[in-house]
């Protein structure tokens, strides 16, 4: 299965310390683009989790072919979304990590499966592989400073039976 990764996800399970969800969920590895290399660890040393990636041998950068579709999607979409989502046609991924509402729209237009930090989140709490959705969520919008909103929030923790 071919799955690719926005920086989003990275950071984010990155700032957790829960990189190894990604690794549990999708054993065979992940790849992402060039420009979420250089976000999450590049631009991002030092950060949360940028070591995690950078030491990460089952996750594979790859360069996309077709500037000229990331061109297209960088029209409303930052370089790393619009990278990821040209890799994942190219690659014809079934999986695509994203977070951000217009990339994950854009991305079910593109008949993509888009794949979000608190699916993946939820799929680790159904697997029994964190012990508390409502933790993990809290330490994401604490520690890792992302925003989650309240719906989303209480509507993953209804998904697994914690609200």
């Amino acid at each position: 299965m071919i799955v690719v990764a926005n920086s989003s996800v990275l950071i984010a399970l990155g700032s957790l310390g829960r990189l190894d969800l990604l690794r549990q969920r999708f054993p065979e590895g992940i790849c992402g683009p060039a420009a979420v290399w250089k976000e999450v660890v590049e631009t991002g040393g030092g950060r949360p989790g940028a070591e995690a990636v950078a030491a990460a041998k089952w996750i594979a950068v790859e360069m996309v072919k077709d500037e000229s579709r990331v061109r297209g999607f960088a029209q409303s979409l930052d370089v790393g979304e619009a990278e990821a989502l040209a890799l994942a046609v190219e690659m014809s991924a079934a999986v695509i990590l994203l977070d951000e509402k217009d990339a994950r729209q854009t991305a079910e237009r593109l008949g993509l499966a888009p794949l979000g930090t608190g699916g993946l989140l939820i799929w680790a709490r159904r697997a029994g592989l964190i012990a508390s959705l409502r933790s993990e969520l809290d330490a994401l919008r604490q520690r890792g400073k992302f925003r989650v909103s309240d719906s989303l929030y209480l509507a993953a923790l209804r998904a697994v039976g914690e609200a």
